[in-house]
C-alpha cells in the first residue's frame, strides 16, 4: 500500500520517514520529496509497505502525530486511476 505522509519538517529525510514507519512492519520504500530547484523538501513524502494490515496500522498510530515539532498527516496515497476517476463528471450527475 502507498502511505501519502504530508506536513513534514523540512529537515525530514528518507532515513527518518523509515525510522518512523519500520516499527509498524516492513517498508517497501520511503521517499521525501525534494524540490528539484532548491533540493529542500517539499514538506511531503511517500512510503510504500507490502502488507495492508501493517500499513493501516501504521496509518492510524501515525496520523496527527506530533514528529520534529509537526503534526504529521498521514493517509493512503490515491492512485492516478483513483485520482482520475474522482474529477470526470458522472453521466448522471447532470
Amino acid at each position: 500500500m502507498k502511505i501519502l505522509v504530508r506536513n513534514l519538517a523540512r529537515t525530514t529525510t528518507d532515513e527518518d520517514l523509515l525510522d518512523l514507519f519500520k516499527v509498524y512492519g516492513k517498508v517497501q520504500s520511503c521517499t521525501v520529496v525534494i524540490d528539484k530547484a532548491t533540493r529542500i523538501s517539499k514538506g511531503f513524502g511517500f512510503v510504500e509497505m507490502p502488507l495492508v494490515g501493517e500499513a493501516k496500522v501504521a496509518i492510524k498510530e501515525l496520523n496527527a502525530k506530533d514528529v520534529g515539532g509537526n503534526i504529521i498527516r498521514v493517509k493512503k496515497a490515491e492512485t492516478s486511476d483513483t485520482a482520475s476517476a474522482a474529477k470526470k463528471p458522472r453521466p448522471d450527475a447532470e
